[in-house]
């Protein structure tokens, strides 16, 4: 298989798991932690179903893949560009790769995890779009509260 068929077979596994924080009432993020071809963690967005502020999908992902003595071989698949906090984690960790499927509706820190070290690949996924955009239309008072923003 090649690098880009890899991808796209990782982040549907990604997209599926943002489709489950969506169905149980939760943002649709989903995220998935891979290494040597095989997902050693993940998640989604668990804020509103857990009431924890920190509980984004890739933290998700990192929980579940529990302690790794390194993460530079990992491929963190996230179907939305990381905030500063899930982009900071991954630096923390270390891991050597991000494949993100979109960062149009909210655009992260590409740039800033580049800067430490990770080869980071956009998508620009149009189902990762549509499934946001639907998501912030429908929802725009719990968005703006997974993200921090505070309106006037």
């Amino acid at each position: 298989m090649t690098q880009h068929e890899d991808d796209a077979r990782f982040l549907a596994e990604a997209v599926a798991e943002a489709h489950k924080g969506l169905a149980e009432g939760g943002i649709p993020i989903g995220a998935v932690l891979v290494r040597d071809g095989k997902v050693i963690g993940r998640g989604h967005n668990r804020r509103i179903q857990d009431g924890d502020p920190i509980a984004h999908g890739e933290m998700s992902a990192f929980r579940d893949a529990g302690r790794q003595a390194s993460y530079r071989d990992v491929t963190l698949y996230t179907t939305l560009s990381p905030c500063m906090m899930c982009a900071g984690t991954i630096v923390q960790f270390g891991v050597g790769r991000v494949v993100i499927g979109e960062a149009e509706t909210f655009g992260g820190n590409e740039t800033f995890l580049r800067a430490r070290g990770a080869a980071v690949r956009v998508l620009d996924d149009a189902e990762c779009k549509a499934m946001m955009a639907d998501f912030i239309r429908d929802n725009p008072e719990l968005w703006n509260e997974d993200i921090a923003r505070v309106e006037a």
